[in-house]
């Protein structure tokens, strides 16, 4: 996620959160390691380990060119995700990946900024009103819908229905987020719902549809950039968990310093925590989740390559791990795109991704 947008997988992005860590990291080229020959690592795995989900988001390249459920399985990670499109998922190589997750016991999701899939902007002409109203009283196409328009939310519904049906997590948790840096609708019925409340009245109404597939289905709400306030008037029906991105920060400095902000950037650490800490007030603690940035290679090549080393920070990474579990949070994911086949070639080092799994599977509260 960037800017106003990941400009180069994150545009209407299906992810999904991914695991990443490895013991020795020799050479993990995709076949490399036959997984008929590899049993599932679990002999260093803790008894009841504290941080239940552990994972990673790569891109559908990632994957292609290195074999990442074997490097998820040794580094202890527990959830694989990868943005990838429908052509792909028919491919004998993305069969093949899902095989060997499953082979690992790792989990598959998927996650993606669906709104401009789910209400396609094809309609704006014949339907002005399914779309957002902007701050100067038009109509506009340019991000999400009208939170108020039911006829909108049928509709958003029915295609994440869809997309559910074709991209089915292993989990059971589903990802459909907002616009990448998208506004809210300023109409009447929308005005004095913030960003975050309208978010939710979205989102309960996808939940709705996928408990209709499954009761057990979940459905994450996205708290970043413009989302990072928590609600104010929506509640979030049983079954939503919260999301939350803290992308604007800085990860130089452990998220506990409150001082600490990124260069060129406004908001605070401390201000990160404290958003996150009224979110947790209105959403339930026990299945929250962090979504971080410590392995994103293409945030720190500003979604540009060749991809430039990432700057692992191996102190940060333990101090936020121990900040987010003194909250509460029990569920810790972060994109680690760029890390494929180009990116060992050209730094040859992924001992940090041992460093992340380890960190994760041995934490003690």
């Amino acid at each position: 996620m960037k800017k106003n947008s990941r400009r180069y997988f994150l545009k209407n992005a299906i992810l999904s959160t991914l695991v990443l860590m490895s013991p020795p990291l020799l050479s993990c080229s995709k076949g490399s390691h036959p997984v008929d020959k590899n049993e599932p690592d679990d002999s260093l795995e803790p008894k009841d380990p504290y941080l239940e989900i552990r994972g990673a988001i790569l891109a559908w390249e990632d994957i292609q060119t290195l074999d990442w459920p074997m490097l998820a399985n040794q580094a202890g990670l527990t959830t694989l995700s990868v943005h990838t499109s429908d052509a792909n998922m028919q491919s004998a190589a993305f069969k093949k990946f899902l095989q060997d997750c499953q082979h690992f016991n790792i989990a598959v999701e998927y996650e993606q900024h669906a709104m401009a899939e789910l209400l396609p902007r094809s309609l704006f002409s014949q339907n002005p009103d399914l779309f957002r109203m902007d701050e100067t009283g038009k109509r506009t196409p340019d991000f999400n819908c009208c939170a108020s328009s039911s006829a909108a939310l049928d509709i958003i519904a029915a295609n994440a229905r869809v997309r559910a049906i074709k991209q089915r997590p292993t989990s059971g948790r589903y990802y459909f987020w907002l616009d990448d840096g998208g506004k809210k609708c300023s109409c009447p019925d929308c005005k004095d719902f913030n960003d975050s409340d309208q978010a939710l009245l979205i989102e309960n109404r996808i939940l709705r549809e996928l408990k209709d597939l499954d009761v057990t289905n979940t459905l994450a709400h996205l708290a970043y950039q413009t989302t990072m306030i928590a609600p104010s008037s929506v509640k979030p029906d049983s079954g939503i968990f919260l999301e939350y991105a803290p992308f604007y920060r800085s990860w130089s400095q452990p998220l506990a310093n409150r001082s600490a902000k990124r260069a060129g950037m406004t908001i605070t650490h401390g201000e990160y925590i404290d958003n996150l800490e009224a979110n947790l007030k209105v959403f339930p603690r026990e299945t929250a989740q962090v979504l971080e940035y410590w392995l994103d290679v293409s945030l720190f090549s500003d979604w540009k390559k060749p991809a430039v080393k990432l700057p692992w920070n191996r102190g940060v990474f333990l101090a936020d791990i121990n900040t987010y579990a003194r909250m509460g949070i029990r569920r810790i994911t972060t994109f680690a795109v760029y890390i494929d086949g180009d990116y060992q070639r050209m730094h040859k080092d992924l001992s940090f991704i041992k460093e992340y799994g380890d960190g994760l599977r041995n934490y003690k509260l």
